[in-house]
């Protein structure tokens, strides 16, 4: 026994006592369904933990979405389909059928020929589920931003796709022109969907540059958090706060913040 089975059998243990008849009444509650927003929100704090470089707090976070599966587990072998047991055998069965220059013959790869590899063989596996099509399979709930660049990159696999980054530009201009167009008198609809292919470029533009655009996204909102909570220091210094003064002034602070941040 590993160092590792104790205590996961324990949380196991735990999960089934908290959704048994006499266990926690909430937890009994809850489904599939109800449970999803949390899983979801568990991973982007393991992401929060590992920006942020805290490793206790990773190992906290990671904890949190161990319980997430832990969970969707223990409901699904109340419901007969599967239990966790299955979930670690299927994806331990997935690694080993995916990296076949490790634990089978295939030639050793570099880190390239990986990454073609195993999309090959994710290809194989979707074919398998007889989900068919360049873009099948791809999930609708993730990040509207990371689906994007999702997408575009399998349509690039088959020659879909801008020769370079440039060209891409050149989309992102014309995108905003037809934006900027439809501003006077259009509906809501008419500026949601130009909007969105504004954005769409932008995730284009992302995958073309090597970037994850969710990353870049989460960037620049922790920037503009801190240089506007730097702002309202500044103010608050003064005896201010932004409501008390004008665009002019929050301007010329805000102008103040990021010379700081410059200057290191």
């Amino acid at each position: 026994m590993t160092d590792a089975a104790a205590p996961l059998l324990r949380l196991l243990d735990i999960m089934r006592r908290l959704r048994a008849p006499d266990g926690c009444p909430w937890d009994r509650e809850q489904d599939f369904a109800s449970i999803a927003p949390y899983t979801i929100e568990e991973a982007y704090e393991v992401a929060d933990a590992i920006s942020r470089d805290d490793p206790a707090a990773l190992q906290d976070e990671l904890g949190d979405l161990l319980f997430q599966v832990v969970y969707h587990a223990q409901m699904a072998q109340e419901a007969g389909s599967f239990g966790f047991a299955d979930v670690a055998r299927g994806i331990g069965d997935k690694m080993i059928r995916r990296h076949p220059h490790v634990f089978g013959e295939a030639a050793t790869r570099d880190s390239a020929e990986q990454t073609v590899a195993w999309e090959a063989q994710k290809q194989r596996e979707r074919q398998a589920r007889a989900e068919t099509g360049t873009l099948a399979g791809l999930p609708s709930t993730l990040p509207a931003l990371t689906r994007a660049a999702k997408l575009t990159r399998r349509a690039a696999r088959v020659g879909f796709d801008w020769p370079d980054a440039d060209s891409v530009f050149d989309k992102l201009e014309e995108e905003a022109r037809e934006l900027r167009a439809e501003l006077p008198g259009a509906s809501r609809g008419r500026l949601a969907d130009e909007l969105g292919d504004l954005l769409f470029v932008l995730a284009n533009l992302a995958r073309k540059l090597d970037l994850d655009p969710e990353a870049c996204l989460r960037g620049a909102n922790a920037k503009f958090e801190r240089r506007f909570q730097a702002v309202e220091g500044k103010l608050a210094r003064q005896g201010q706060s932004p409501a008390d003064v004008s665009l002019d002034v929050m301007e010329a602070a805000w102008q103040a913040v990021k010379k700081e941040e410059a200057a290191g």
